[in-house]
């Protein structure tokens, strides 16, 4: 660490006295700042670093200079004695008595940041949604162990190249599809810009991260498809049991967890007369009203549950025995239980002219961008197929 003191002299004041400006130097990095004496730079030798001459403006002036070096020196001398890692603003903070922010680490202030949305469940965001976290902290702990060896890493170090390495970590360590790797970053994105509002880092790593664009392609049943499995009767009651499941989705868009979540206080009769379901959606918390159409009607009229509607399933079995459904059916796509929900969105409501807007609302998405990066193709899709029926009758 250097010490050095310049004159200002573009503040020079009508009495020629010419503010004194401290500046500290510690390892490449420096701090400049005031110290509120103001002298004659006719008097001041720059390679000494004092004022010159016996006089008692000039003694004064140089004991509060050896002073301000003595404090100096001592806050540097008390950063080292405290063992932890610090910069120049560190040392003209313990300097001007300022209370320091402690040294953060990444895997410590993820769990901070834990511990406060602990508090907030069943508030304002599911346990869910916090586990999704968690699990995101315990992905960041084993790469800084794979790639530091270390059980963690100072948040002010985090960079761009951090992010670039996590990355790397998940698609050749994890194996994880691109896909899923954006939303993990996503999550630790948002963690790290906590840290930044809460001056624990300079600058977001992730300023000029972009992640890589990933072509989803939204696999649906087509109504010939849809058709063929309602009309398959299974002679084993487990796999007619799913099937019905899987059509109900496809006529009301319920997720797996809202469909196993359904009540029948969750139905009711309509302003128009008719059965709703209406109910809120676990992930998004915004509130799903679907009209019941009369195939959906007979589904819960052939189980007999008290509470819920149907029985309890897993979603691995239910995924498993959709699986078994698809060879028996003759359908060549992989079945699952979000692909009903495609379908509701796309044969079901699209291709019958449905509106978007009407879609969203429907789907329970949280916004109209949401069902518009999903579904837009779809829709471009019905209009080409619209186009060419158009052209063979104007070619007629």
């Amino acid at each position: 660490m250097t010490i050095l003191y310049l004159l200002n002299k573009s503040k020079t004041n009508k009495k020629r006295l010419t503010p004194l400006l401290c500046r500290i130097t510690y390892k490449k990095k420096r701090k400049t700042f005031s110290i509120k004496q103001f002298i004659n730079h006719d008097m001041w030798d720059s390679k000494k670093q004092k004022l010159l001459g016996d006089s008692e403006t000039s003694q004064l002036a140089n004991k509060q200079l050896s002073l301000i070096n003595n404090k100096i020196n001592q806050a540097f001398l008390l950063l080292q004695i405290q063992g932890n890692d610090f910069d120049v603003d560190d040392i003209y903070r313990t300097f001007k008595g300022e209370k320091l922010y402690k040294e953060q680490s990444v895997v410590e202030f993820f769990e901070s940041y834990l511990n406060k949305l602990k508090t907030l469940v069943g508030i304002d965001i599911k346990q869910l949604t916090w586990n999704k976290f968690y699990y995101i902290k315990n992905d960041i702990a084993e790469f800084i162990k794979w790639k530091y060896n270390t059980s963690d890493y100072p948040l002010k170090k985090l960079n761009l190249q951090f992010v670039i390495e996590l990355e790397f970590y998940y698609k050749t360590v994890k194996h994880l599809k691109q896909i899923t790797i954006n939303k993990k970053i996503q999550r630790f994105k948002k963690v790290i810009r906590v840290a930044v509002a809460e001056n624990y880092l300079e600058k977001n790593p992730f300023m000029l991260h972009k992640p890589k664009t990933v072509k989803k392609e939204v696999v649906f049943l087509s109504t010939e498809e849809l058709i063929k499995l309602e009309n398959h009767v299974f002679a084993q009651k487990r796999l007619q049991f799913v099937k019905n499941l899987f059509i109900f989705s496809c006529y009301t868009g319920l997720p797996y967890r809202e469909l196993m979540n359904l009540k029948h206080n969750n139905i009711v009769k309509g302003f128009d007369g008719n059965l709703w379901i209406k109910m809120k959606r676990e992930k998004t918390s915004k509130s799903l009203s679907v009209p019941l159409l009369p195939r959906v009607v007979e589904i819960i009229e052939s189980f007999n549950e008290e509470t819920f509607v149907f029985p309890r399933l897993s979603n691995q079995r239910y995924n498993s025995y959709l699986k078994e459904i698809a060879g028996i059916v003759g359908i060549d796509k992989n079945l699952t239980t979000h692909m009903a929900r495609r379908t509701f969105a796309s044969t079901v409501l699209l291709y019958n002219d449905v509106p978007m807007e009407v879609v969203s609302e429907l789907l329970g998405h949280s916004s109209m961008k949401v069902t518009q990066d999903s579904y837009g193709k779809i829709v471009q899709r019905k209009i080409s197929d619209v186009i060419v029926e158009l052209n063979i009758k104007l070619k007629g």
